[in-house]
């Protein structure tokens, strides 16, 4: 009887339900009988409705947020990589600049715009957040590119124009500073920090205790708290071991009742030790980053001098100067393309796994398409620099699509080493260090900058002492300079990084993660 009531609308005499909305009915509703057999002591129970549990929210990021990431970097680096392929040009034929002080200007200005990322991710982590730290270097970014259009629309804010390569008007000072502040303002823009400094003072205070005869002394390795839960569980590891000293638990008067540390000065758990070591870690695969996008500079600098001095005419079409760095891009781009859209899908076909190259393979990869791009770039100066001289014009008469190849190779430098790298500091570091990831790879790209720069001024001090040959490198005209032999000893350079990184910092490449934190792919494949 009373679940023939249930079974009615509102008390009325309509018919029973079908089938289906019975048995919907019966799985809400919930009716509680006695234990006695008999009928007349059953006693009827409310029912009970249970509501439906909630969706399941769905992570966030993941490949829905790649839209607004596309295209904030999309008009960011229309405009910061329009500057790039032009910048060179615009110092030599609108601030009359010579060789090495253009090149000097240039590698100074990318250091300083690599190196401020790392302040920006100390703010961004400690105060300000990441989108706040966006927006202010938008506002600067964007006044920086101000500066710039207005240097190149009034006159009077650089020199005169001058259509020789001598006899040319010099830059003012207050000139410079014009231009130099339009530079500076378009550099990019309880934390992991305070941890580090952290393990060092604990560490150092314990700098007497022995860790062989540390077996007493247990290591400071709490779980994981349930605002970590995001964050993954680093395993101990035995590579530096001095800093393990910082976790040794010398004395149970460190901790309080509740077993933290009373003075996290002095105490500091595995999981921090463990971030400072995975900070340490990336030193080696940092300076192998280095000594490849040294590389990368020649081409942003001296390359586009070459194509200023090439024949830039192809079938009565003019090709500017400045699209030669368009090559490297969309060599960059139609690589990333082929690896990840047909070489990734093919590979997961045939052996039903992810088989990617391993991040060894791509470095070597990268540092050996540097020894080819100076190789390459060196043999097409000499060729481009004779036919010069044996026309005896400012232009070389061979034409600018030679240059082609050099450029090629500079952008898989990029696809190769660079992502790799950029992929490395990504995955080795903690979640909540990823920030300190991207400025760590940008600080690699400023201390190239700034050792292209001391090798540079080096090589013209050294070869213009010698008055019988020709300098290496130095004023606007490169047919009267070396720059061949320039690039040989930067190939030279390329190959000795390729020694040092097979042979000593390949073997930090590989960091240990507790089993139980999933990976950043896989965790990306799930929120999509």
């Amino acid at each position: 009887m009373q679940n023939k009531a249930l079974n009615r609308k509102g008390g009325g005499g309509t018919e029973a339900r079908d089938g289906a909305e019975k048995e919907e009915m019966e799985n809400v509703v919930v009716t509680a009988k006695t234990s006695s057999p008999s009928d007349d002591d059953i006693s009827p129970a409310p029912p009970i409705f249970f509501l439906p549990p909630p969706p399941p929210k769905k992570a966030p990021g993941g490949w829905r947020s790649v839209k607004y990431i596309l295209g904030n970097e999309s008009f960011e680096k229309l405009a910061s990589m329009g500057l790039i392929a032009n910048l060179t040009v615009y110092l030599q034929t609108r601030y009359n600049m010579d060789g090495i002080q253009l090149v000097n200007v240039y590698n100074i200005w990318s250091g300083s715009t690599n190196v401020t990322p790392l302040l920006g991710a100390f703010l961004s982590d400690a105060y300000l957040g990441r989108f706040r730290t966006l927006l202010f270097g938008s506002m600067s970014s964007f006044l920086g590119m101000v500066v710039l259009a207005l240097t190149a629309g009034m006159p009077k804010l650089r020199p005169l124009d001058c259509p020789g390569v001598s006899n040319c008007q010099k830059p003012q000072d207050w000139q410079l500073g014009v231009l130099y502040s339009g530079l500076g303002l378009l550099a990019s823009q309880g934390t992991v920090f305070v941890d580090i400094a952290k393990v060092i003072v604990a560490a150092r205070k314990k700098r007497a205790v022995s860790l062989e005869s540390s077996s007493g002394h247990p290591l400071y390795d709490p779980p994981l708290t349930e605002s970590d839960q995001r964050v993954a569980k680093l395993a101990h590891t035995d590579m530096f071991k001095f800093f393990d000293k910082a976790a040794l638990i010398t004395d149970p008067s460190e901790l309080d009742d509740k077993g933290l540390p009373k003075n996290s000065w002095r105490l500091c758990s595995v999981q921090q030790v463990e971030q400072l070591k995975l900070i340490v870690g990336l030193v080696p695969v940092w300076f192998t980053g280095i000594g490849c996008f040294i590389t990368m500079d020649q081409m942003n600098t001296f390359g586009l001098m070459q194509a200023i001095q090439s024949n830039n005419e192809v079938h009565n079409f003019k090709i500017p100067p400045g699209w030669m760095g368009l090559i490297s891009m969309i060599c960059l781009s139609i690589w990333i393309f082929i690896y990840e859209q047909i070489y990734l899908p093919q590979a997961r076909k045939r052996s039903k796994k992810n088989i990617r190259f391993t991040t060894r393979h791509r470095i070597n990869t990268g540092i050996v398409m540097a020894i080819l791009c100076m190789v390459v770039a060196a043999i097409v100066e000499k060729s481009r620099r004779d036919a010069a001289l044996k026309q005896g014009t400012l232009v070389s008469p061979q034409s600018i699509l030679l240059l082609l190849p050099q450029f090629a190779l500079s952008g898989l430098i990029e696809a190769f080493a660079a992502v790799a790298i950029l992929e490395y500091y990504t995955n080795h570091l903690p979640e909540t260090m990823r920030t300190l990831s991207g400025a760590i790879f940008f600080l690699s790209f400023s201390a190239s900058s700034y050792l292209n720069t001391a090798i540079i001024n080096l090589v013209h001090l050294v070869t213009s002492n010698n008055g019988k040959e020709s300098p290496w490198l130095g004023g606007r005209d490169l047919n009267k300079v070396k720059l061949d032999c320039f690039y040989y000893l930067i190939a030279s350079l390329a190959a000795l990084n390729l020694l040092y990184f097979n042979l000593f910092s390949c073997r930090y490449l590989e960091k240990q993660v507790d089993k139980r934190s999933e990976s950043r792919h896989e965790e990306m494949n799930e929120a999509a």
